[in-house]
């Protein structure tokens, strides 16, 4: 299988500025006003008025930048455009349709249709579903038709004000300054007391047990199946993972971290730790590298060797610990591609730790939506590729003292999948334990999150906690694990916990 060659990278990266929310907006206003004054380019006047209407615009555009309305805080964003007609602003009909006519063919034509027929072969007619789940976005991206559309269309509103012919007087600019300043007001309030599902954090480092002298595991095999929502998941036909579930230790409140973006996710699955810490906030990422260090930095303290077998943008946060694979292909091949490679990889290098992204579920979700039998169908082709794997791994003696972890990064939204903003669909993601150190038959039901997966790597592996980490040990699902002295957070001791409920399960 290809990896990602170096135009897929800065691809992906080119391609985040337009699916990412925040850089969408203030693009796709410059790109919608630029084409509605295409035939005036010319003019001497035209220059100076599109630069007033710019500057005018300025704050605002910041302002969206700075605050997302995913969610239910999107039903909120129209009243703005209220206020600014209420106070005599001239809405330019032929503007906004241009604007919502543009929204609509790059949304669901050329990225819902043609960009995924190009990229992993979805069928030319998929616009005819597309539409349907850009209405239901809630999440800050593009795609999101009930964000993306009142904030371009105020925008819009005044930035072509100078254009229209209204003069620009001293009154017009503190009336203007005057909306903004109650716009910038009534975002602060919504966002004070109504963006309140954000998880509570973990504050102190990671603590909870020792490190012990020797290492409990001579391999820890991660496989991540991006996207799989949980209550999917349970509703598709998966009996390996379900077989896994039986024999080792599932948690059923395993809480994914914010913002649920993929590389954000992984960063912290891999470091322990939150984006405040590790510095990935988004796919966008606008610094490569993380800023702390990963379960990678720490096996090679011990003497061991860790691989991430992932596609393209993981680079951005992981650097050279990813081997990468290319995302450009039909997706009913993208996962069995990946883990032939995860195969050889395996023969080649031998790592200790290997950790497996598998990419279908997720871009069915993306492309064809949650809510429908494809979806399903990707979910259970990955629990088959995850036992042909397991038996390679048995087959070339490499399961004997394995630890293995099945696990989503994050769900997925209705709509088109999207995943950020914690909806009920991203929140919770499935997570397996199995192997001859994991307790059999446990279901633990109290709330963890998956900054705890790289101290529990860390702990199997007999290597340090990364230097920023603050998941506490997932030490309920270790047969012989060690609570540490005093003072010492337990694992169950979720800062949203109110109490501790582990059951058998029957």
């Amino acid at each position: 299988m290809k990896k990602a060659s170096k135009f897929e990278k800065f691809a992906a990266r080119c391609w985040n500025l337009l699916n990412e929310g925040k850089p969408f907006t203030p693009i796709f206003t410059t790109g919608v006003m630029l084409l509605f004054t295409i035939t005036k380019w010319d003019d001497p006047g035209f220059w100076p008025a599109f630069g007033t209407g710019f500057l005018l615009t300025l704050p605002f555009l910041v302002l969206y930048f700075i605050y997302d309305f995913p969610l239910f805080l999107r039903n909120y964003l129209y009243f703005p455009i209220i206020g600014l007609l209420l106070l005599g602003y001239e809405a330019n009909m032929l503007l906004w349709l241009l604007a919502a006519g543009v929204y609509f063919f790059f949304t669901v034509f050329f990225w819902g249709t043609i960009y995924y027929y190009l990229r992993i072969g979805t069928t030319l007619l998929n616009f005819t579903r597309f539409w349907k789940l850009v209405l239901k976005n809630s999440d800050s991206t593009s795609g999101n038709a009930q964000e993306q559309l009142p904030k371009v269309l105020l925008l819009l509103t005044i930035w072509h004000q100078p254009l229209s012919g209204t003069t620009i007087e001293q009154n017009f600019v503190m009336e203007l300054g005057l909306f903004f300043t109650g716009l910038l007001l009534y975002t602060l309030v919504l966002h004070r007391y109504l963006f309140d599902w954000k998880p509570v954090m973990y504050t102190n480092k990671t603590s909870n047990t020792a490190i012990p002298a020797k290492a409990v595991s001579d391999r820890v095999i991660v496989i991540v199946i991006d996207g799989m929502r949980k209550d999917r998941f349970e509703a598709a036909d998966t009996p390996f993972l379900d077989k896994l579930r039986k024999e080792g230790t599932e948690y059923t409140q395993m809480e994914t971290v914010y913002p649920a973006r993929t590389v954000v996710c992984f960063s912290s699955m891999f470091t322990g730790t939150y984006p405040e810490d590790h510095g990935i906030t988004s796919n966008m990422v606008y610094r490569l590298g993380i800023r702390t260090e990963s379960i990678f930095d720490s096996l090679r303290k011990v003497n061991k060797k860790g691989r991430l077998l992932g596609i393209a943008h993981l680079v951005d946060a992981m650097g050279d610990d990813v081997e990468t694979v290319t995302a450009v292909m039909h997706n009913d091949e993208a996962d069995p591609n990946i883990m032939k490679r995860a195969k050889k990889i395996m023969l080649e290098q031998d790592p200790d730790f290997f950790a497996v992204q598998l990419i279908a579920t997720d871009q069915t979700g993306h492309s064809r939506g949650v809510l429908y039998d494809e979806y399903l169908q990707k979910i259970a082709e990955a629990d088959a590729l995850v036992e042909d794997f397991v038996s390679f791994l048995e087959e070339n003696n490499m399961m004997e003292n394995t630890t293995l972890v099945i696990c989503a990064d994050h769900g997925q939204a209705d709509g088109i999948g999207g995943h950020g903003h914690l909806d009920e669909g991203e929140r919770f993601v499935p997570f397996i334990m199995h192997g001859p150190h994991i307790k059999q038959g446990l279901r633990i039901d109290e709330k963890q999150s998956l900054v705890s997966l790289a101290p529990t790597i860390s702990y199997l592996m007999a290597a340090p906690y990364p230097s920023h980490s603050r998941g506490p040990v997932l030490t309920g699902a270790l047969k012989d694990s060690q609570k540490s002295s005093e003072g010492a957070r337990t694992e169950n001791e979720h800062p949203n916990s109110k109490s501790h409920r582990i059951s058998s399960r029957i």
